[in-house]
C-alpha cells in the first residue's frame, strides 16, 4: 500500500508533535465560562424554503464577542414527543449548505441544525477587532494578538454554545444529540463534543485543525494549512518565533480537547490524504478515552469516503458502536 505518512502501526501509537500551553486547560475553562455568561437571544425565523413533513427556520443566536450566528434548523412535524437531534458543521470556508441534505433526517424523525461557521461562507457574523493580518486565513487570525482573540476560539466555542441550544430545544431529546461533520465540520464534531460533552454520538471525518507541527514538518502547509506558510513567510520569515507561534496554535489544536469527549465516537480517516495529514488525525484519535471505532480508508484522501454517511446514520440509530 501507498503511504504519504507513517505505517498503520506507527499511526495507532502517534501522540502529536504540536506543543501544548501550559495553561491549555485554563484556557478552556475561561473560554466556556465567557460563552456562558452571554444571553443567547435564541430566534427562529420561519424559512421561505418549507415541505409537508418539517418545518424550516432560520436560527440565530448571539455568541461570544457578540457576533450573530446563523444556523439551519430542520424540525420533523411527523413524529410526537422527544425526538433526536443531529448537529452538522461545514468544511473551511463553506457554509451549511442546501436545505434538502438535511430531509432524509428529518424524514427519519431527527430534528437537524447546521451551522454556519462566523466570517466564511454563510450568514454568521465575523465581529473582527484583532491586532496583526486578517487578509487571509481563519487559522491565524489573532495569532499575534492575545491567545483569547484566535478566531478559532470562537468557533470551537460557537459549535458548542449551538448544541448547548439544541440540547435545551423542549422537542429534542436531550441523551440524543448527535454531532457529524468532515474536513472543518469534522474539527467542529470534535470540538463541539469535547466542549459540550453532553453530546452522545459523534461522527467526525478526517478532522482538520490538528498537530500543526506535524504538518509543517510533512512539508502540507499547503492547501488548507496554506496561512501557516504565508504567516512565516510574512511575519517570521527565519523562524525565530517558530516555537512560540506553534505553542500559541496549540490552544486550539483538537488533539487536546480529544480527550473531554464523553459520547461514542465513529471516526473516519483515508489514508491517502494530503490535506489533512493522517497522522494529524491519529493524534486526536488516540487521546480520545470514550468508546470509538474507527473506519479506515486506504486509498482515499481528502475526498468523499464510500458508504461513510450510511454507517454514521446507522450508527446514529443504533444502541452501540457495533
Amino acid at each position: 500500500m501507498p503511504l504519504i505518512d507513517m505505517p498503520m502501526e506507527q499511526l495507532l501509537q502517534y501522540e502529536g508533535t504540536n506543543p501544548r500551553p501550559d495553561d491549555f486547560d485554563a484556557y478552556w475553562e475561561s473560554a466556556l465560562a465567557e460563552m456562558k455568561s452571554i444571553a443567547a437571544h435564541v430566534e427562529l425565523v420561519p424559512a421561505s424554503f418549507q415541505v409537508p413533513y418539517a418545518t424550516c427556520y432560520e436560527l440565530y443566536f448571539t455568541g461570544v464577542r457578540g457576533a450573530r450566528i446563523h444556523a439551519k434548523y430542520v424540525r420533523p412535524t411527523h413524529v410526537t414527543g422527544k425526538h433526536p437531534a443531529v448537529i452538522q458543521f461545514h468544511g473551511y470556508s463553506g457554509q451549511s449548505g442546501d436545505w434538502h441534505d438535511k430531509l432524509s433526517l428529518a424524514f427519519m424523525g431527527y430534528s437537524v441544525l447546521a451551522m454556519d461557521c462566523r466570517g466564511q461562507g454563510g450568514r454568521s457574523e465575523d465581529t473582527g477587532g484583532v491586532k496583526g493580518n486578517t487578509l487571509n486565513g481563519h487559522i491565524i487570525r489573532g495569532l499575534d494578538d492575545q491567545p483569547d482573540q484566535l478566531l478559532f476560539r470562537h468557533i470551537f466555542l460557537d459549535a458548542a454554545q449551538l448544541a448547548g441550544i439544541a440540547l435545551e430545544l423542549p422537542e429534542v431529546d436531550p441523551e440524543r444529540v448527535y454531532a457529524m461533520g468532515a474536513s472543518q465540520g469534522g474539527a467542529l464534531t470534535i470540538a463541539c463534543a469535547a466542549l459540550e460533552p453532553r453530546i452522545a454520538k459523534l461522527a467526525p471525518v478526517y478532522p482538520f485543525l490538528s498537530d500543526y507541527k506535524r504538518v509543517w514538518q510533512m512539508d502540507l502547509a499547503k492547501d488548507a494549512y496554506q496561512e501557516l506558510r504565508s504567516y512565516f513567510r510574512s511575519f517570521d520569515p527565519q523562524h525565530k518565533r517558530e516555537d512560540e507561534v506553534f505553542t500559541k496554535l496549540g490552544y486550539i489544536d483538537l488533539q487536546y480537547l480529544a480527550h473531554r469527549i464523553r459520547g461514542q465516537v465513529l471516526f473516519a480517516v483515508g489514508l491517502m490524504d494530503t490535506i489533512c495529514p493522517p497522522s494529524t488525525q491519529f493524534a486526536i484519535y488516540n487521546k480520545i478515552t470514550a468508546p470509538k471505532r474507527l473506519e479506515i480508508y486506504p486509498d482515499f484522501g481528502h475526498e468523499d469516503l464510500p458508504g461513510f454517511r450510511d454507517m454514521a446514520i446507522q450508527f446514529f440509530h443504533n444502541d452501540s458502536l457495533e
